[in-house]
């Protein structure tokens, strides 16, 4: 079982490293929000974006930073933006990924890692907490055969915002335990995903499969060590059944 490194106990090694946190931005209108569902899917997709940009790795201008961020415990925060404070989020270094959904799609920023007390002024003001959105008005179809798939654990409730970093956490852990034709196969496909709560019998057999399993530090909302995803990367799971 692989679970996420910001999720060891509080003495840990990495607790004596500087701390980073990296940042999204998902965009808020007050009109036509993004379903919940979108909204997890494209922040996954945003992680494995900024993990595989050219200018997170070797020598890129944010290659330092995403190294000292991974070496420290995995922090990633979700705010939220709408109008003037999305237009100045847009203007920061980073990415942006849109969602899949016809109508509404969500839109997420994705910016390289920030120190944990250093946040840039146009995104520290942003609100964090309270992000709820709805769900679309049919429900998520199955997920379709060969996708990967962050199964949520049913038993958990979790913000939009929080469950945004869950989605994102348990991409990483994907993308760590793959090897590189299967990060390089994800990349063209543009990182399909998809993102469902798991009925209790689907969570009770993922459970001990050898997946990815992310497991929350506790620092909000749930207890510490509840295991919020499970990462279901077909490559992944044909792994686990070959073991």
């Amino acid at each position: 079982m692989t679970t996420e490194p910001n999720d060891t106990p509080r003495d840990d090694p990495k607790d004596e490293a500087p701390q980073f946190v990296l940042p999204l931005v998902l965009r808020l209108e007050r009109t036509a929000p993004p379903s919940r569902t979108d909204a997890l899917e494209t922040a996954a997709r945003a992680v494995l974006t900024i993990l595989s940009d050219e200018r997170s790795l070797g020598g890129g201008e944010w290659a330092a930073r995403m190294r000292d961020w991974q070496d420290a415990r995995i922090r990633k925060v979700v705010r939220r933006a709408r109008g003037a404070e999305w237009r100045r989020a847009a203007a920061l270094p980073g990415v942006t990924v849109t969602g899949t959904c016809a109508e509404s799609p969500a839109e997420v920023r994705v910016h390289p890692p920030v120190p944990l007390d250093g946040w840039p002024k146009d995104l520290a003001r942003l609100q964090v907490s309270g992000t709820e959105l709805p769900e679309a008005a049919k429900p998520p179809a199955p997920p379709a055969p060969g996708v990967a798939v962050l199964w949520f654990n049913p038993d958990l409730e979790m913000s939009a915002g929080k469950a945004c970093a869950q989605a994102g956490h348990g991409a990483q852990l994907a993308w760590w335990a793959l090897p590189e034709a299967d990060r390089k196969a994800w990349r063209e496909s543009g990182f399909t995903l998809a993102a469902r709560v798991a009925s209790r019998e689907r969570w009770r057999d993922l459970q001990p499969s050898g997946l990815p399993v992310v497991e929350d530090a506790g620092f909000t909302e749930i207890a510490p060590g509840s295991a919020t995803v499970i990462a279901d990367h077909p490559a992944l799971r044909a792994a686990a059944r070959g073991a």
